[in-house]
């Protein structure tokens, strides 16, 4: 199944989706709005054109695991899209991906704008990678348990 992931931000919005196999996430473009009307209404048409089967929506939560008003906003996104859509619309901690985006943009010597431009659709490629592997993870489980 596809599954869109979308790092939610204040002026970009990034996003990333995944294959079929749920193997690999790969950037799929930034959005900028700030507006979380028009914003939900973008990211539907982009998970329908996608083939979306599941959304996934990057959660900031603080380092110690408490949420702010960045987790509130994220929340209330989420549930501006779920009224969009007719996917599963899901939330992923997301606490360190802009953190790592900036190191692989690091060792790729992204600089300057181009960095700016590419940065949240690499958090989002983290988050949907992460939640990938949590839903693979579940699935061994599921095998161990069944076996």
């Amino acid at each position: 199944m596809k599954i869109l992931a979308v790092d939610l931000g204040r002026a970009r919005t990034g996003l990333a989706v995944c294959d079929e196999s749920e193997l690999l996430a790969s950037p799929a473009g930034v959005i900028s709005e700030y507006n979380m009307e028009r914003l939900a209404k973008t990211i539907a048409v982009q998970a329908a054109e996608k083939g979306a089967g599941t959304i996934v929506v990057g959660l900031p939560r603080n380092m110690d695991g408490s949420e702010g008003d960045s987790a509130k906003n994220a929340r209330a996104f989420a549930e501006a899209l779920r009224a969009l859509v007719s996917v599963p619309v899901e939330m992923r901690d997301e606490r360190g991906t802009t953190i790592t985006a900036h190191g692989y943009l690091n060792e790729t010597d992204t600089r300057g704008k181009k960095r700016k431009a590419v940065v949240d659709a690499v958090a989002a490629t983290i988050i949907l990678q992460d939640y990938l592997d949590y839903r693979r993870n579940l699935r061994v489980q599921k095998q161990e348990e069944d076996s």
